[in-house]
């Protein structure tokens, strides 16, 4: 006579692991952005005002 055993395995999710993993996926996602968004920034301002221009308004505004 053969005996079939069944055996159930329950896989527990740590919240607080699940929870800082996509914080910190949406953190890199945003800052991510960020740096797109400033790098378009800076080649609007290099194509409309030149890189000199840009460079004489960063000294400017740092020596006042």
């Amino acid at each position: 006579m053969t005996t079939n055993t069944q055996t159930t395995t329950r896989n527990q999710v740590d919240a607080g692991y699940e929870t800082s993993k996509f914080a910190l996926g949406v953190g890199m996602t945003m800052a991510a952005l960020v740096g797109l968004w400033g790098t378009a920034c800076l080649a609007s301002a290099l194509v409309s005002a030149g890189p000199l221009n840009l460079l004489q308004g960063y000294f400017t505004a740092i020596i006042g």
